[in-house]
């Protein structure tokens, strides 16, 4: 049976209401904790979304 890794970017709002996006990918706990560290600093609306292999998410405007 094939072993599956799923992927995880992150999206949020900076504290001056820029739009970002991760241009990494991340296991599940790792962005858990880039989650926390985000909105530690203040950071908005921000959200984990599973990606595919390749691929990273785009700033929600």
């Amino acid at each position: 049976m094939p072993t599956t890794m799923q992927n995880y970017g992150l999206t949020w709002t900076d504290t001056d209401g820029t739009p970002r996006a991760s241009t990494v990918a991340y296991d599940k706990p790792s962005a858990g904790h880039r989650r926390a560290d985000l909105e530690a600093a203040g950071c908005t609306n921000v959200e984990i979304i599973p990606v595919q292999p390749g691929q990273l998410p785009q700033p929600q405007a």
